[in-house]
């Protein structure tokens, strides 16, 4: 627009004279509607500026942006889809509509609209989506929505790579315009520079916690050590007492000497594990990271393990420790620490989340149709929002408890990937939670 052509006028008033002001009766009609854009343009930078920069929370800052680009265009629906370079994926972050797209859905960065916008860093307006053969339709065919017209922008800082794309779909009024494009650009210009400072603040947080986690794993060590020995002591003195006696009060302290036995082994066996743990931590601060140790391996006995460790805390809540179906399993290829691992953390999130007189079971059988291991975790505790659920298994989970960290999810959704598994769960408030695993028999040549 040629603001030159803006008329300036005297106005005669009684308190200012000779003040200009805009005469908006001598515009055209094109230059009034481009004053109109531009203010209407202007307004989205206060708005877009003034919500993103008070927060450095990534899942706000999407839900935010999202918001506020669908309100400015007047769309019924839209996504933010951010990229993972290592899947070489983009992943719905977040998604609004009737029909919206799951959090961490996954589409191939090359692939569709999405993907074709993100590779060229150049938006695109589809007013005829039936009809784009580029559009992914499996998308709408899985969540039920049906697409009519689309805007793709990419999320970019001004002349930077893209880290993402925003789409808004079908305009409540009349058909996408370049002026809802020119919105939408301004907006994910913003909204990248905000994610990536808000990145950059994670990946502050995460050196910061990388070193505090190297101090923790050092003093872990040195601290083991006399624990260790002191157990070590202690069985050696018991064995020599319980030796000591003659037969028929050895007979009669067999339950105490079994009790001593019980608690030796599994003092020894947490010990062990303890220091398996510590020298992964150690591994992780170096930036080394063993691959899976694959060997035959029987379920039930790593369950039974894990309800050994875990009998005591499950007693105190008055909580049932279960297994349905686990001795007709095969053996399978797997990583037993990792298993271990994974189940401990299950089985032990769930204890404080079962009221007393509820239970834990570990169910497990064989699925003739893929040939894989199919598990399940089932508590009948207090279960868990929708917000929580579907954030479970990402690298935003948060924790129900109190003193939580969410990083109990993680261990395990990184040995179900290790195993070349796949992990879900059903949760609903107040009806308990299921977690399900499908592990293959092999990792090593097959997948779930």
């Amino acid at each position: 627009m040629n603001i030159g052509k803006l008329v300036m006028t005297q106005q005669p008033s009684p308190d200012a004279k000779n003040q200009p002001s805009t005469d908006f009766a001598q515009l055209s009609k094109s230059d009034a509607l481009e004053l109109l854009h531009y203010k209407t343009e202007l307004e989205a930078v206060e708005r877009i500026s003034q919500a993103l920069f008070q927060s450095i929370d990534l899942d706000e800052l999407v839900e935010t942006t999202l918001h506020i680009a669908l309100e400015e265009v007047g769309a019924e629906a839209g996504s933010i889809l951010l990229a993972d370079p290592e899947k070489e994926a983009l992943i719905f972050q977040y998604s609004i509509g009737d029909k919206p797209v799951p959090r961490g859905t996954a589409i191939p960065w090359d692939k569709g609209i999405s993907g074709a916008v993100f590779q060229s860093g150049e938006a695109r307006i589809s007013n005829q989506v039936a009809h784009d053969s580029s559009h992914l339709h499996q998308i709408d065919q899985a969540t039920g929505f049906v697409t009519r017209d689309m805007i793709t922008v990419p999320l970019r800082r001004w002349r930077g790579e893209p880290i993402g794309v925003l789409n808004a779909l079908n305009k409540r009024a009349g058909p996408l315009t370049n002026h809802d494009l020119g919105l939408l650009t301004i907006i994910s210009a913003f909204a990248a520079l905000a994610i990536q400072q808000a990145k950059q603040f994670d990946d502050a947080k995460k050196a910061e916690m990388m070193t505090l986690l190297g101090d923790i794993g050092h003093d872990m060590k040195n601290l083991l050590t006399p624990v260790q020995t002191g157990v070590e002591l202690l069985r050696e003195e018991l064995n020599e007492l319980f030796c000591g006696m003659s037969p028929a009060q050895l007979s009669e302290k067999k339950a105490d000497k079994d009790i001593c036995d019980e608690a030796g082994d599994m003092a020894q066996n947490g010990i062990r594990r303890l220091h398996d743990r510590v020298k992964e931590m150690a591994d992780c601060v170096k930036g080394l990271s063993a691959p899976p140790d694959f060997a035959l391996c029987a379920v039930g006995p790593v369950v039974l393990e894990v309800f050994h460790t875990l009998q005591g805390l499950a007693r105190d809540k008055q909580i049932t420790l279960r297994t349905e179906g686990l001795e007709s399993l095969p053996e399978f290829h797997a990583d037993e620490r990792r298993l271990y691992n994974a189940l401990y953390n299950l089985i032990n999130n769930a204890i404080p989340e079962t009221p007393p007189g509820g239970s834990i079971t570990v169910r497990g059988h064989l699925d003739r149709d893929t040939g894989n291991i199919a598990l399940a975790v089932a508590d009948t505790g207090r279960g868990m929002s929708p917000d929580i659920r579907d954030r479970l298994f990402s690298a935003n989970a948060v924790s129900t408890k109190k003193s939580g960290t969410g990083l109990g999810t993680k261990i395990v959704k990184d040995v179900v990937d290790a195993h070349k598994g796949k992990i879900w769960v059903e949760s609903e408030p107040g009806a308990g939670t299921t977690f399900h695993l499908r592990l293959p028999l092999d990792p090593t040549t097959g997948h779930a």
